[in-house]
């Protein structure tokens, strides 16, 4: 099977480039690089990735316009008929200003900046993502964002926990994330919103590969399937 992905790059984008990189060196194929104002995608896509940035410098609310792009209009049609897609930083906020993801990503706890690597459990292995990591597993991932206050109401925390959607935690407080949440997962497993960035972390030449296996699990979860 040859395995095809595409990366949404919006006005504002900045981390699209290493996203197709890390697409490229890990899960191989064919990347199609798909601007925001295209009405659709290619044809045949195994894998949609939501790259890091500021889409439309933030405006109203980080993730908020680019969610009413063009392109994402097909992103959700794809999704729902269970094409894996996986938002990262500002991908994760424009998956839940879709509506693909419950939740919201709000400015982070004490209005700073943080831009450092986290320690990140593994919270549920089960699914396409995290297949390749042990259940309690600490990785390490970078962070880079100013909005990723993880915010839901109690009921619906409370949902996804029990349902096993929770696919990452920060192990320590970092931005003000509830329950310190830093992933989390549709109900059908295949969308995936997450604040750090997996893609910077694929080679020990970036100070680690902890984020590779992540990658590494989609492609091999669905080339078997």
């Amino acid at each position: 099977m040859a395995f095809t992905s595409a990366v949404i790059t919006f006005p504002g984008s900045n981390c699209d480039r290493d996203m197709a990189v890390a697409i490229e060196q890990v899960c191989g194929g064919t990347v199609h690089r798909v601007w925001h104002g295209d009405a659709d995608l290619p044809e045949g896509l195994d894998f949609i990735a939501l790259p890091g940035g500021f889409s439309y410098g933030d405006y109203l609310r980080s993730g908020a316009m680019a969610a009413r792009s063009p392109v994402m209009q097909a992103v959700v049609r794809a999704a729902e008929r269970g094409v894996t897609v996986l938002g990262v930083c500002n991908g994760f906020q424009v998956l839940t200003e879709a509506g693909l993801l419950p939740g919201a990503l709000m400015r982070n706890a004490g209005i700073r900046f943080v831009c450092r690597d986290v320690a990140l459990t593994v919270d549920n292995n089960q699914s396409l993502f995290t297949a390749g990591y042990d259940a309690g597993q600490q990785i390490k991932i970078p962070v880079a964002h100013h909005d990723g206050n993880y915010f839901a109401d109690d009921a619906t925390l409370d949902r996804i926990e029990g349902e096993g959607r929770v696919a990452f935690r920060y192990a320590e407080a970092v931005n003000g994330s509830a329950r310190n949440i830093a992933g989390v997962l549709n109900d059908r497993g295949n969308v995936l919103g997450m604040m750090p960035h997996p893609e910077r972390m694929i080679e020990p030449a970036h100070g680690g590969s902890d984020g590779r296996a992540l990658f590494e699990n989609v492609v091999r979860g669905l080339v078997s399937a």
